[in-house]
């Protein structure tokens, strides 16, 4: 039986995968990094070092402040040069940590030889409270794009029959996850066979579309005749076939309801990157450090590359060779879900720097759109992976009617772009939505005191 979910698209070709999938995951270290102590959404820490302050590689500089955020480590080891204030887009202050490379203490070392990189390792030693108690200390978060701490994930009182793997992948242009199943295999395996155990599960889906037959064949090997309750599934090619809902609907042909999470029907989703994350911290012994960053699009030479977090991404851009086009649109994460951070001409004034959940930099050529009324084609409503009517929010979030969009579930929108994708008048359905889902929550909070 074909595994299919409610509405999505078909935004590209495979072409874009292209551009960044045909050469290996690159490894560069900078000589300084700026850790945001942001590391998601809604994940704020403080910083427990100060200006002056020696780290070595690993060490905890930041302690989360509330629900929703994970301890955050220092990736290279240095002096602790500026501890930058800031604020957020809805005017939240948080810290940035600059730590500047001391000589030799990022040399390559003799490090102990990674097993689990190379076989499947033998988890009975760690009990399930262990292994949630290590994701909690080596602040392990959703690697794919959301952020959030795995550790409360698996301190859920609901019974939990199935992990779903994300390895769909389903973003146009980003390879991340593509190339760390390629070159991280066992690893992989192993961090998801570690959640199988955290999580008291019966067995673990590792999914991945039809256009990774690649990774698929090679993970296959890597759990033949090891009697591990871990299975790969291949899905249809279709996005967004990597959000929670879509990728439970299609696989386990059940439907999250409305305000629940996964954990409501019996499964936990993880990305396949927090998976290797999982096996650095319980087998490796390292906390979430670094990542893989997919820097591709209109730039001399697109790649994957292994960064420690903190990496400025006007570094990665110039390490890709630059801009190709003249005035550029500078994307964090992919062209459907991703934020614009910069359009312009020079690559060196691109602000910000990889985060734990930053899953690349697309830089698209710049050019104008012009909106024109709704025709009521009813095609963004067809699309619709949450089967709401984006038009309809649309014009209630225009007319400033917050409590109209709440009644049309603005809240269940994933910001997936598959509306604005499809529309023929080119309307930014998915902003305004996303802008409304955002103001909804905001007024909820303000209501519970919070």
């Amino acid at each position: 039986m074909k595994k299919y979910f409610h509405g999505g698209i078909h935004p590209s070709d495979g072409s874009d995968k292209i551009l960044s999938n045909q050469v290996p995951i690159r490894m560069y270290t900078p000589q300084s990094v700026e850790i945001s102590m942001k590391q998601s959404p809604n994940g704020f820490c403080n910083a427990v070092v100060k200006v002056g302050d020696n780290v070595s590689k690993g060490d905890l500089i930041g302690i989360p402040r509330g629900f929703g955020a994970a301890n955050i480590h220092a990736s290279i080891g240095g002096t602790v040069t500026d501890i930058i204030k800031t604020k957020d887009n809805q005017g939240r202050e948080f810290e940035t940590v600059v730590i500047r490379s001391e000589e030799n203490e990022n040399a390559a070392k003799d490090l102990p030889d990674k097993e689990y990189e190379k076989k499947i390792v033998d988890i009975t030693s760690f009990s399930r409270d262990e292994i949630i108690k290590k994701m909690d200390e080596g602040g392990l978060i959703g690697m794919g794009g959301a952020g959030f701490p795995t550790h409360i994930k698996y301190e859920t009182k609901d019974e939990i029959n199935y992990i779903l793997i994300n390895g769909a992948e389903c973003e146009p242009y980003l390879t991340c996850d593509h190339m760390l199943m390629k070159e991280h295999g066992y690893a992989i395996i192993n961090g998801v066979h570690l959640f199988i155990k955290a999580a008291n599960a019966k067995k673990a889906y590792i999914c991945i579309e039809d256009n990774k037959q690649d990774v698929a064949h090679e993970l296959k090997k890597i759990i033949s005749d090891k009697e591990l309750p871990i299975e790969i599934l291949i899905l249809p090619t279709r996005y967004p076939q990597g959000g929670e809902r879509q990728l439970t609907e299609a696989v386990l042909r059940k439907e999250v309801p409305a305000g629940s999470l996964p954990s409501a029907v019996g499964t936990i989703i993880n990305n396949v990157g927090t998976a290797k994350a999982l096996a650095d911290i319980v087998l490796g012994g390292e906390p979430v450090i670094s990542r893989v960053v997919t820097v591709t699009g209109k730039v001399k030479n697109p790649c994957n590359y292994l960064v420690p977090i903190g990496t400025r991404y006007s570094e990665l851009i110039q390490e890709s060779g630059g801009f190709t086009a003249e005035i550029c649109r500078v994307i964090e994460g992919g062209p459907m879900t991703g934020n614009c951070i910069m359009i312009g001409k020079e690559p060196e004034k691109i602000m910000g720097s990889v985060a734990k959940n930053t899953s690349g930099l697309l830089v698209l050529e710049d050019f104008e759109k012009t909106e024109s009324p709704c025709i009521r084609c009813g095609e963004c409503e067809r699309v619709c992976p949450a089967g709401l009517a984006p038009y309809k929010i649309d014009f209630a979030e225009i007319e400033g009617d917050i409590n109209l969009c709440e009644k049309l579930y603005a809240t269940e929108c994933i910001s997936c772009g598959s509306c604005s994708y499809v529309c023929p008048a080119k309307r930014e359905l998915a902003y305004r939505i996303t802008k409304a889902k955002n103001e909804i929550f905001r007024m909820r909070r303000e209501r519970s005191g919070k």
